[in-house]
């Protein structure tokens, strides 16, 4: 995934009300930029730290910019939540992830049950629902998730269950956007109820695929699968 315009650089102010961050640029404006993260970024959000922005070209937005990436322990995190699913869209059409490979078919936001799914692939034996979730916190070795407590993600997990009951392919895919990890796994301590529905989950045949994505201020790319632990030891 490549950035169609040049990001903007500038120093993290504060972030506030969630979805609101305030940036000081290089020429030394201060601007308002919309933070698509919801979760509590803890881990990667340092005030004073090295940000990108997105300019915006719709009229009707109200802020000005999009905040793409910060830098924490001097590389690049990704923080914008929409880039996960076009990073998987892309690797699965393109049969770049090593399990995600052969499908012919692929389409984006696909309503099935109760619930809307990130990416629907087949071919002409196989159906395969695939949910995405951006991953950003790290403790020690481990990208974790989530970084806040999500009913909306365990809802997801629940509804993976019933697509695997009903003997189409489930997938659980996280994109970790940060470099500085070497495995992935559940916050246990985090969300509870979200991790014992990941293992759930797994009982039941949905698959877990971890990776990571290295990310620059040009583009975003899936660098490597990433080894997955139900329970991480420190």
């Amino acid at each position: 995934m490549k950035f169609t315009d040049p990001l903007v650089h500038g120093r993290l102010i504060k972030r506030y009300k969630r979805f609101l961050a305030d940036v000081v640029l290089d020429d030394g404006a201060e601007v308002t930029a919309h933070c698509t993260n919801s979760g509590s970024m803890k881990s990667a959000l340092e005030e004073g730290a090295e940000v990108y922005l997105s300019p915006v070209k719709d009229p009707k937005r109200k802020t000005r910019f999009t905040w793409e990436m910060i830098k924490i322990n001097g590389d690049w995190v990704g923080i914008n939540t929409n880039h996960p699913n076009t990073l998987a869209y892309e690797a699965i059409r393109d049969g770049t992830l090593e399990k995600l490979k052969g499908y012919t078919r692929v389409r984006r936001e696909v309503k099935h049950l109760d619930s809307r799914i990130d990416v629907f692939a087949e071919n002409d034996h196989e159906q395969c629902f695939i949910e995405v979730k951006n991953v950003t916190l790290k403790e020690g070795k481990y990208g974790l998730f989530p970084d806040a407590v999500t009913t909306r993600g365990k809802k997801h997990l629940e509804t993976l269950m019933r697509i695997r009951e009903e003997g189409m392919r489930a997938v659980m895919l996280y994109v970790v956007q940060r470099m500085d990890v070497a495995a992935f796994a559940p916050a246990w301590n985090i969300d509870k109820a979200y991790s014992e529905t990941l293992e759930e989950a797994l009982g039941k045949g949905v698959e877990v695929i971890p990776v990571q994505a290295r990310v620059t201020p040009q583009y975003i790319e899936i660098d490597k699968e990433l080894p997955f632990a139900l329970k991480p030891s420190y």
